[in-house]
């Protein structure tokens, strides 16, 4: 089963050539956003609070690149902010800021604790989680030929909650689709390289 389904697969796309659009608009990627978002206030409510979070539009530390991305699945509404270093072919997120509008809430910390649970789980598909096909049979069988991320490449995560009395929304999966599409725009910021194809691989 593939947590979030097909947003997953829908976000990577849609938001990775938003990013290539903005790029050959010569536009920051949030001002572009914004400006095709301005008839959809949630969109833009969570975009903006992510932005305002991860201090978009300032420099970064040394090294490291921002992307974004904002999508809605399940009836909920989450931007991503992904800071991110690349060394080598080596991709490295350090830090993912969330900003997330899932209508009326019963529990806060368990939308908080899903949206976690979704960035781990995006970012283990998005950076490592491969399944190949050799004469018809999947080639993986075990941990040790198919890694996932561990505690210690889990990034610094920062869930932010806005309050809403709409209609409510899911909290399990709507974390996981901004997740690869906000790396892969890092990524780019930072080398130029437009991936395409996830797990994500610089040099193949």
């Amino acid at each position: 089963a593939w947590r979030s389904v097909g947003a997953g697969q829908d976000a990577f796309a849609v938001e990775s050539f938003i990013d290539e659009l903005a790029q050959a608009a010569g536009k920051d990627p949030l001002d572009y956003r914004r400006a095709l978002l301005r008839d959809a206030p949630r969109h833009l409510a969570v975009l903006d609070l992510a932005a305002r979070e991860a201090r978009w539009g300032t420099t970064p530390p040394t090294g490291r690149h921002r992307g974004v991305a904002v999508y809605r699945s399940f009836g909920s509404y989450v931007a991503e902010v992904a800071e991110v270093s690349v060394a080598g072919t080596e991709i490295r997120v350090h830090r993912v800021v969330c900003a997330v509008d899932c209508g009326r809430m019963v529990n806060p910390d368990a939308v908080r604790a899903q949206t976690e649970g979704g960035v781990a789980f995006g970012l283990s598909a998005a950076l490592k989680e491969a399944i190949t096909l050799a004469q018809g049979r999947v080639q993986q069988s075990t941990y040790a030929d198919y890694p996932i991320l561990t505690l210690a490449e889990m990034p610094q995560v920062e869930v932010h909650i806005i309050e809403s009395g709409e209609a409510p929304g899911g909290a399990g999966e709507p974390g996981v689709p901004p997740v690869a599409p906000a790396v892969v725009n890092a990524v780019a910021a930072a080398t130029g390289v437009r991936l395409r194809r996830l797990p994500l691989r610089l040099g193949d």
